[in-house]
Formats: C-alpha cells, sequence, structure tokens
C-alpha cells in the first residue's frame, strides 16, 4: 500500500523493517517518550533499548494500514506481526512530532479488522 508519510514517519518504517535500533531511536528527540503497554520509555537511549528489546522478544515485522496526520501530529495503523499470543494485531502509533522528530509516540490497539 503507497501511503503519504512524513519522513520522520517514512524512517520509523524503515529502521524498524530493518530491525536497527540506532536508526528507530535517531527518529525521536532527546527528551521524546513512548508509551507501549502501559510502561513509559524515555529518551533516545531509553527508546533504543526498549524496541531492541522487543524485536529480540517479538521479532516483531510492522505492515502500514493507514496514515493520518498533519505537521505536527499523526496516526499510523500497522498490522504487527511475531512471535507473540494475538499476532497478528492492528496497533495505532499516535504520533506528536516537532522539529521532524517524534517527541511522543503512544502505541494502542486499533479499532482496524
Amino acid at each position: 500500500m503507497d501511503l503519504k508519510l512524513s519522513k520522520v514517519v517514512s524512517d520509523l518504517l524503515s529502521a524498524q523493517k530493518d530491525y536497527n535500533s540506532h536508526a528507530y531511536a535517531d527518529c525521536f528527540s532527546e527528551t521524546a517518550l513512548v508509551i507501549d503497554e502501559e510502561k513509559e520509555y524515555k529518551g533516545k537511549r531509553g527508546i533504543k533499548n526498549w524496541i531492541e528489546k522487543a524485536n529480540e522478544q517479538y521479532k516483531t515485522a510492522m505492515e502500514p494500514i493507514r496514515y493520518s496526520g498533519t505537521y505536527s501530529t499523526g496516526i499510523l495503523t500497522a498490522l504487527i506481526s511475531g512471535d507473540f499470543d494475538g499476532s497478528p494485531i492492528a496497533l495505532d502509533y499516535h504520533m506528536e512530532i516537532a522539529g521532524n522528530k517524534i517527541v511522543r509516540l503512544e502505541i494502542t490497539v486499533s479499532d482496524e479488522e
């Protein structure tokens, strides 16, 4: 599917596809916050450690389904598959963006079927 994505969202998807935790963390501001499964991960180092562990444990793959957004906010809906119960599952990535960096990301279960 050909979605119109901002550069930072496109970079995030490429980093995830390559399991590149450094490139993934570089999509975030120094003081960014990620909320996933009711846990918070702060700053580039915390985000890098989180995605590295998640990729090792779950072998996650993301297939973008839909993106809607403005210059400063966006919601990416993606089908997530991997080594976990309930795979695949549609998740929404709620992003706040500033200066072409993600400053806040909250991941929630999508209503997408």
